[in-house]
């Protein structure tokens, strides 16, 4: 993959374990992929692993993005958070990370059951009842889990004091 300069090297987030918090404290991500020549971006919420640095996402079994992803596995994916525009200095307080990887389907009922535990502890209000309801063996069996192995990553922020 070629490698391209940051044009504002003072904005660099240079440190991984940054961008990784980053990552795993945000709510959604955007990936973008592409079949056949077409591009298609969809923005979804995620769950991070730390131990693996992979990101889970979960889908429904057939469709558009699946359908994608089957043609050409590879991704480019975002996450931001975003801290609004600052009045009076025409600027935009913002963190975000970007990152390179590639898409594989969880087949392992134990790695997905791990996946939907992460993104339910990280989005539900009351995870244990959810969980309950969500991680039997039935639907662990049915429901179609993404994972999104990091190949590379860069960081930026703008903070305005």
């Amino acid at each position: 993959m070629e490698k391209y300069h940051m044009r504002r090297r003072e904005r660099a987030i240079g440190s991984s374990k940054k961008m990784l918090d980053l990552i795993e404290q945000q709510e959604h991500m955007t990936i973008a992929m592409c079949k056949a020549g077409r591009p298609y971006l969809v923005t979804i919420n995620h769950s991070f692993d730390r131990k693996t640095k992979c990101l889970y996402f979960h889908s429904a079994p057939k469709g558009k993005k699946v359908d994608y992803l089957k043609a050409n596995p590879k991704i480019w994916g975002q996450v931001i958070q975003d801290n609004g525009y600052i009045q009076g200095k025409c600027d935009y307080a913002y963190k975000t990370v970007m990152f390179s990887g590639k898409v594989e389907f969880v087949r392992d009922v134990v790695e997905k059951r791990r996946a939907l535990d992460l993104m339910i502890d990280k989005l539900e209000s009351a995870p244990v009842a959810m969980k309950k309801r969500s991680l039997t063996d039935k639907k662990l069996n049915e429901v179609t889990i993404c994972k999104i192995r990091i190949e590379d990553l860069s960081g930026k922020e703008s903070v305005i004091e």
